[in-house]
């Protein structure tokens, strides 16, 4: 990754000092081992602050999520603007840039202010599993190999982990790898395809209404409200969440069960046809609940009843956004299928 990394930092730069981007959004390393964090570099730091990007396989961060703020009001950008939209330069793997599309979709960005860098991806390390295979012990160091990871513990011990054995489970199953209509790619391969994680989706379908209940009620109990799960989601960009209008109060703020589930059950509704399989709000929940389940359900029952997943066909129309007397009911009239 280290070639890549370098064109990124090289590419970035060029950009910066020639004015083409006005800021440029990218990984650097984390203060804390097995991470890497979102960096914003302006053009005022075009000299040195490119050499802090860093391409490794600790980039999880769906970076689409820091777009939207930097074009709000833009549904309305014919009218004369007293500043121009910022140019926006970033780092975008598959999932990134299948985010940005969408955002696109929704007029939440402005494509023609942005370059894009494209990232064939290879995949990402799951931090939670190296982390839990150490059983507790605290990470000093860590290099990656050809193979995967090596780690070193307080201890001093160094401890090897597989790469295909620890990514995450969204990388696994990713069918999007290499990103496609960006403005530069960077050289790579990306992973073979996934299978999209159908498999075991249809198991768990295969549980009875109340064992789907239950299990949604348990995982739920988990959730502290502390909303990382839609802060670090690219498409929930609602400048006022439902679950935070005071007038026409849907839920409350607190942890109360039903208006934890009523605040998931919406938010996983509304990511139909607009979900990219990121994992991002997984990743971010510091409880570990099992969002997947459910993201991945609503991206099959999208694909099978509209044919539809978010890819990088900026032409198509997502779902949510059409009407059609021929679109099915089935879910009215047939619960039990759905």
């Amino acid at each position: 990754m280290k070639a890549v990394e370098t064109e990124v930092r090289n590419k970035a730069k060029e950009l910066l000092e020639k004015g083409e981007v006005d800021l440029f959004i990218g990984y650097g390393k984390a203060t804390i081992p097995l991470k890497s964090r979102p960096i914003f570099i302006a053009k005022d730091s075009a000299e040195e602050g490119p050499d802090d990007l860093v391409w490794d396989s600790f980039c999880s961060n769906n970076l689409a999520a820091y777009l939207q703020k930097y074009f709000e009001n833009q549904p309305n950008r014919r009218k004369k603007r007293e500043t121009p939209y910022p140019k926006i330069g970033m780092m975008a793997k598959g999932c990134d840039m299948r985010s940005v599309v969408a955002l696109v979709k929704e007029n939440q960005v402005i494509r023609e202010n942005m370059v894009i860098l494209g990232l064939p991806c290879t995949g990402m390390i799951d931090r939670r599993k190296v982390l839990e295979a150490l059983e507790g012990q605290e990470v000093t160091e860590y290099r990656e190999t050809e193979k995967g990871l090596e780690v070193t513990t307080r201890d001093g011990k160094s401890h090897s982990f597989d790469r295909e054995e620890y990514l995450q489970p969204a990388c696994k199953e990713c069918r999007f790898p290499v990103p496609e209509g960006t403005d530069f790619m960077m050289p790579g391969d990306g992973r073979k395809p996934g299978d999209g994680g159908y498999a075991r989706i249809k198991e768990f379908e295969q549980k009875s209404s109340d064992e789907k209940w239950e299990y949604f009620k348990t995982e739920m109990s988990k959730c502290i409200r502390c909303n990382a799960c839609r802060q670090a989601c690219p498409t929930c960009w609602c400048k006022e969440c439902f679950a935070d209008h005071t007038d026409l109060k849907w839920i409350g703020v607190g942890t109360d069960l039903s208006d934890t589930m009523i605040f998931q059950i919406i938010r996983i509704f509304h990511q139909a046809g607009r979900c990219v399989e990121c994992d991002a709000c997984y990743n971010a929940c510091p409880m570990g609940i099992d969002l997947r389940t459910y993201t991945k359900k609503i991206v099959k029952d999208t694909q099978e009843l509209f044919d539809f997943i978010p890819d990088f066909n900026t032409e198509s129309t997502p779902p949510l956004s059409t009407f059609s007397e021929q679109d099915t009911d089935g879910f009215i009239t047939d619960p039990e299928e759905h």
